[in-house]
């Protein structure tokens, strides 16, 4: 039995579920608001708390989905004000493509 909570302890934190990674933060005390993260803060947070800095990796942008619903209120707005001015096809045709993309990318992130 020693043997299996020496594993859970030193069990990456990539390797970890959501619901481990919240026990395991709020164990820390430093982190507050983590019933409210996703995998990808909580894994953030708990290496910022504990000064782990990836090195030698990839360094990869998580892609944070109400970033990417920001992006697509700001692009729908912008594509509102085109109609109104009497933008061309052309220029209405790239707003829906840019559109279309980042629904799909919220879609994949989720």
């Amino acid at each position: 039995m020693g043997k299996k909570e020496k594993d859970k302890k030193e069990k990456p934190l990539d390797k970890m579920t959501a619901t481990e990674l919240r026990k395991y933060a709020l164990e820390l005390g430093e982190i507050s608001g983590v019933h409210g993260m996703n995998k990808e803060e909580l894994i953030a947070a708990i290496k910022k708390v504990k000064g782990i800095v990836d090195e030698g990796k990839k360094v990869v942008k998580p892609v944070n989905v109400r970033e990417l619903k920001l992006k697509l209120k700001e692009l729908r707005a912008t594509r509102q004000e085109a109609r109104e001015a009497g933008a061309s096809r052309k220029e209405l045709e790239i707003l829906r493509r840019r559109i279309n993309r980042l629904k799909k990318r919220t879609r994949k992130a989720a």
